[in-house]
């Protein structure tokens, strides 16, 4: 199951569909609830774009760095070097192994006791590592749905098997994994909500500071959660155009 269950296929026309209801319904409700009550949703509204800002940021570092580590964990994974094989796969059944939340701690907290590292830099860290692994399973299972006679193909043409993976391998997989990756991103997205743990001054952590202040709890949480299931359910949409897209009859 997918972030992307509410969201209609292409020929779904009606206009009550569940990805329909929820995306406007929040829409709704963001703008309804100031209007109604310009205190304290207004002012909640007004103290927080800088927190969207940083969960955004935070999400685009940490998907970027994630790609990279598990596009090379991917490979390592296939490699024909056993010492390669074996560190690779140690590292995705580790790090699949200790929560997302645990791997915050630890390289904030624990690793401060050798070098001493920047909050938002822990957080971008703890995310990808841990992301990363998840990805490399997404780029293993790309690679390997490759037919094998692609690659013996490119070897008979007098490619080496490194020319091969990068130029016909590659290619191939990109356009089978980046859906996958999409619901990833908007994995990534609500995980971030994690962060605000370390100090860093993301959406939550910005509601967090304007609930203690105001004891307003209700209202901020609730104009927090609107915001998150907005974001969820406009990148949920973006990866189902991506998904009709890449398909191969497209």
């Amino acid at each position: 199951m997918t972030d992307g269950v509410l969201i209609p296929g292409r020929d779904d026309k009606s206009l009550f569909s569940a990805w329909r209801l929820s995306f406007f319904g929040a829409i709704s409700l963001l703008i309804l609830l100031p209007v109604l009550s310009p205190e304290p949703y207004w002012d909640i509204i007004r103290f927080v774009p800088d927190g969207v800002f940083m969960t955004f940021k935070v999400t685009v570092l940490s998907i970027f760095f994630a790609l990279i580590i598990g596009l090379l964990i991917g490979l390592g994974r296939m490699s024909r070097f056993a010492i390669i094989n074996i560190s690779c796969t140690i590292y995705v059944e580790v790090i699949r192994g200790i929560p997302l939340l645990v791997q915050l701690f630890y390289i904030y907290y624990a690793l401060a006791k050798f070098v001493k590292i920047h909050d938002i830099s822990a957080a971008v860290i703890a995310m990808s590592i841990c992301y990363g692994a998840y990805i490399s399973e997404i780029f293993r299972a790309g690679l390997q749905s490759i037919p094998k006679g692609q690659m013996e193909a490119a070897l008979a043409l007098g490619l080496t098997r490194k020319q091969a993976i990068y130029r016909i391998i590659l290619p191939q997989t990109i356009r089978i994994v980046l859906p996958p990756i999409g619901n990833e991103f908007i994995a990534l997205l609500k995980d971030s909500s994690l962060v605000s743990i370390l100090a860093v001054s993301d959406l939550l952590r910005r509601g967090r500071e304007f609930a203690s202040t105001t004891f307003y709890y209700f209202e901020t949480y609730t104009i927090i959660a609107i915001i998150y299931l907005i974001m969820t359910l406009f990148f949920s949409r973006i990866v189902a155009i991506m998904e009709e897209r890449m398909k191969p009859d497209a």
